[in-house]
């Protein structure tokens, strides 16, 4: 046991009692002060007499020291209770500047938020969707990170950022996930490719072409692999794969560079489609589509800032012209 300290009447305070002191203790002691009487400050919380008596005979031995003078002509505090007083005072001041600060904060219009998005929302979606929401809210500052899908899902499940944009549904069951934009995935071919004057391509004829793929963990490359196996029996690991690239804008330079073909999101290739640099060959019978996720926690608070930024969000229509179908 610690040793401890004799005090006046008895009292004794270890060195760990005074952490044991509760909020609502020293509202009671302030009550008691202020209303001057065990009975008028027991009706404040509606407790009985002997209820707020022991209270306060709770906080006087977690204290170690006698606070609260008992007398005909009423109560007075002790040396030691005018202290723990003036602190309670200025602690239950400081929640109440807590509390205000938090509802301010609530009620901001602009902040700072933090976004983890998977290749291609960061890259071709978010950067304008950021320029359409500068026109309404210039003081929101967005941070964002690049990563995976899986990776996104992780990041915002461990709360290192608060918002995610994914190219799959997540299965995680804290997760809020939101449909927003569909996407379309297409055989990209570089116009100077033999292939570029075809229409169509049959998936066996594709297998035997020099491919390039996307890293695992890609949403791109799961809804690729999920396609061929589902009306074709067969996956990637069965193409003529020269190259595994970790973001799309790699995998078209490795397209411009003759290194292949391969299968992207529309929203990747869009400006080198308009530019007459690659083509779209459609693939057989094998319409590959997706829609693109907003993710967040089931228990996140949302600020006002934020629900600004996800009215902008769900109004937003990514594509900036029309692209030939395949």
């Amino acid at each position: 046991m610690p040793a401890r300290r004799s005090c006046d009447n008895n009292y004794y305070m270890s060195a760990d009692t005074f952490k044991d002191i509760t909020l609502q203790q020293m509202e009671i002691l302030i009550a008691l002060v202020e209303m001057g009487s065990f009975t008028r400050a027991a009706g404040k919380f509606f407790l009985s007499q002997p209820s707020l008596t022991k209270q306060i005979q709770n906080l006087e031995e977690a204290a170690g020291t006698r606070l609260v003078n008992r007398g005909s002509a009423g109560i007075s505090l002790t040396p030691e209770g005018q202290i723990l007083y003036d602190y309670a005072r200025r602690i239950l001041r400081l929640r109440e500047d807590a509390k205000e600060r938090i509802t301010r904060l609530k009620e901001q219009e602009s902040g700072h938020i933090y976004i983890c998005a998977s290749t291609i929302p960061a890259t071709y979606i978010l950067p304008r969707l950021l320029g359409h929401l500068k026109q309404t809210y210039s003081d929101m500052h967005v941070h964002i990170q690049t990563h995976d899908s899986a990776e996104t899902i992780r990041i915002v499940l461990d709360d290192e950022a608060e918002l995610g944009f994914i190219g799959k549904e997540p299965a995680n069951k804290k997760l809020i996930a939101e449909r927003l934009w569909k996407d379309r995935l297409i055989l990209a071919v570089p116009a100077s490719h033999p292939l570029a004057e075809r229409r169509t391509i049959s998936v066996d004829e594709l297998a035997r072409i020099p491919f390039v793929v996307r890293e695992q963990g890609s949403a791109t490359r799961d809804i690729v692999d999920q396609c061929l196996q589902k009306h074709f029996g067969l996956n990637l690991s069965r193409f003529n794969v020269v190259c595994e690239m970790g973001s799309s804008e790699a995998v078209k330079e490795a397209l411009l560079a003759g290194l292949g073909v391969s299968i992207l999101s529309i929203f990747a290739v869009e400006r080198e489609l308009s530019q007459g640099l690659l083509t779209i060959v459609n693939i057989g019978d094998c319409p590959m589509e997706r829609y693109f996720y907003l993710i967040y926690k089931k228990h996140f608070s949302l600020m006002k800032y934020h629900k600004h930024f996800l009215e902008t969000v769900r109004k937003f229509q990514p594509l900036r012209e029309e692209i030939p179908q395949e």
